[in-house]
């Protein structure tokens, strides 16, 4: 994903959900409003499983000209097409054999928590952008996280887009707004009784309207 002039949206999926009615969910979402990339961040391993929630997927992205990516599973982004992977640890070795196995073309993107050192390492052996977070309060992890400072020197010194992830709020858009390329949005969205409505919501905050 290349680094866009204004900050825009990088959906997650949630981490488990019913095929048919998720696909008629992110067709929702992805009409209410615009989204660069979609990411299939499953906790199954059954490939079986995967490999149906990313066809049901793909046919609602594609429809829409959007770029759907799949958390670690390299095999199958290759098997199934897919436009890349999303790998949750920022090994180099990793980073370049996705790169290696998958082609120039695909998206290959890394989590480096809240490591400038292993985003910019990720940078160099091939990735094509780098996530921090989380960038809120979130039960995940040590409770570390990326703050503003990090964003405004990587934004300053880096052409390498980012992406802020992991309890996004109005709040904490406002204060990186001018210091990232992408927000990452998954349960932000859809724990919410109104997945289209919060969306919508916060599409606004990040587009500062």
């Amino acid at each position: 994903m290349s680094a866009p002039e204004h900050p825009q949206i990088y959906l997650i999926t949630p981490p488990h959900f019913e095929i048919a009615r998720f696909s008629t969910d992110l067709a929702a979402a992805l009409d209410a409003v615009e989204v660069a990339a979609v990411r299939l961040s499953l906790t199954s391993h059954d490939q079986d499983t995967v490999t149906r929630a990313a066809d049901a997927c793909r046919n609602v992205t594609e429809a829409r000209d959007v770029a759907l990516v799949i958390d670690t599973h390299v095999a199958l982004a290759e098997m199934l097409g897919l436009d890349g992977v999303h790998l949750n640890q920022p090994q180099t070795r990793a980073v370049r054999e996705a790169r290696k196995r998958l082609g120039p073309d695909a998206v290959v993107g890394v989590h480096a928590g809240q490591s400038r050192h292993e985003g910019l390492s990720a940078g160099e052996s091939g990735a094509d952008y780098v996530c921090f977070g989380p960038i809120g309060v979130s039960a995940l992890g040590d409770g570390a996280q990326a703050g503003p400072e990090l964003f405004a020197w990587w934004s300053e010194m880096i052409e390498l887009p980012i992406v802020a992830e992991g309890a996004v709020d109005l709040a904490n858009i406002a204060l990186l707004r001018d210091k990232t390329d992408f927000f990452a949005l998954g349960s932000e969205v859809w724990a919410s009784e109104s997945p289209v409505n919060t969306l919508t919501t916060l599409a606004a905050a990040i587009q500062d309207r």
